[in-house]
């Protein structure tokens, strides 16, 4: 029997109202008793994440995605306490923005509101599904969940818990949504469903953002690939460089601020290079440099253009020389995916001309790109990493999930 995706979308757009005026007290009381469902069902939770790592291993899945596809106790505990910091920060519906009267007396407010149905489409990590419910549901939206075939079971399995939560509260357990199907045609379909879905976000790999942006109906909030680099300045202490890039390109090489290029200058080469290729020998990293920096680099090979443009999501890094800053910054911008880039330098000036000129939503000096996440930002969790400008950029958290309206109240004042 096909998935009914229209259906789903429906009783989405049907709650959204109601969803939209729940008292933060309420929210509150459902994220929390949400977070002690998740942890007194891990065992379920558990059962059908193996039935995911299964069938991924039986496909041949990467091992780094099939660490992301992974749950084990200590996660769903991290999930948990994801939706309990959510449950206590700030509600953000109903903030007045601005408020002014004009000269004819008629007083206007701009106060924040919910954006309404929200859509996720995303792979492999399911704790997207309880991240996204979270964040969408303290912002009074509705959620519609498309969760990859890679992690069905376990996306199915949360969001029962989910519903329960909502349920269990008195609330409408449409406030979270999930089309559980793997067929490629219902997720077309899903990007259609425009009269129903007031926005889209793709969470994943290029290849699925692309896909979303180029065949959605509904207007995408674009999340991007992460291609972050790390530039050696001339002046970087050696010492914090490498604990920094070991810590960037290996700590979870499948998350999308894992640093995937790094950027040397050539003044440092001969202090930093052995260090550095010794470093990376150590954690199993396949380097591809360029001529000058292969030099340095005793097993690494040719890097080629689509190396300095690729998100390896492995333990692999590409590797190019330049001859200043300037040329840095230009490599950068030419090949990143605006998502997090980092300086190593002890030079002010080159720390904020890098600042400045780095065009991607996290710029970083002296820190690891692996920050990039909303619950590192003190956000509880996040939706995504927004690369785009419009409207919100970076991790994105409760506020960058509501729009705003104009409250306008008069005396019968007429326009003349």
């Amino acid at each position: 029997m096909a998935y009914n995706v229209e259906e789903t979308c429906k009783r989405a757009a049907n709650a959204r109202y109601t969803i939209g005026t729940i008292s933060t007290e309420t929210k509150n009381e459902v994220l929390l008793h949400a977070a002690d469902l998740l942890v007194a069902g891990a065992e379920k939770i558990l059962a059908a994440n193996a039935e995911d790592l299964e069938r991924g291993r039986r496909n041949h899945m990467k091992d780094s995605l099939l660490d992301r596809l992974m749950l084990n106790e200590s996660r769903i505990g991290q999930i948990a306490e994801g939706l309990r910091q959510v449950a206590g920060l700030p509600d953000p519906v109903g903030e007045v923005l601005d408020e002014f009267e004009r000269p004819n007396g008629i007083r206007i407010r701009k106060v924040r509101v919910p954006i309404g149905v929200i859509g996720i489409i995303y792979e492999s990590r399911p704790n997207v599904t309880a991240d996204a419910f979270a964040l969408c549901f303290k912002s009074g939206n509705v959620s519609v969940l498309k969760g990859g075939s890679d992690a069905i079971c376990s996306n199915q399995a949360i969001t029962e818990i989910l519903r329960k939560a909502l349920k269990d509260c008195g609330v409408d357990p449409d406030a979270v949504n999930l089309i559980a199907s793997s067929n490629r045609e219902d997720t077309k379909r899903f990007m259609q469903m425009r009269d129903y879905i007031d926005v889209l976000i793709p969470r994943g790999s290029a290849g699925l953002i692309r896909a979303v942006v180029e065949n959605s109906s509904i207007p995408v909030i674009e999340t991007g690939s992460g291609n972050c680099h790390i530039y050696i300045d001339k002046d970087a202490d050696i010492e914090k460089a490498i604990p920094i890039i070991i810590n960037a390109k290996t700590q979870r090489t499948g998350v999308c601020n894992a640093a995937e290029s790094l950027v040397v200058h050539r003044q440092i080469l001969d202090r930093f290079m052995p260090a550095f290729s010794e470093a990376m020998k150590e954690h199993g990293v396949q380097l591809f440099a360029d001529e000058d920096a292969g030099k340095f680099l005793p097993g690494s090979e040719p890097a080629t253009e689509e190396d300095y443009a690729k998100e390896y999501l492995d333990l692999m890094m590409s590797v190019k020389c330049v001859d200043s800053i300037e040329e840095a910054i230009d490599h950068i911008n030419r090949y990143h995916t605006k998502h997090s880039d980092c300086i190593i330098t002890e030079d002010p000036a080159a720390a904020e001309l890098f600042l400045e000129l780095i065009d991607s939503a996290c710029v970083y000096v002296n820190v690891s790109t692996r920050f990039t996440d909303g619950f590192e930002f003190g956000f509880g969790a996040e939706i995504g990493i927004s690369t785009q400008k419009l409207h919100a950029r970076g991790p994105m958290g409760l506020k960058e999930l509501t729009s705003y309206k104009y409250r306008i109240t008069g005396n019968g004042q007429v326009r003349g």
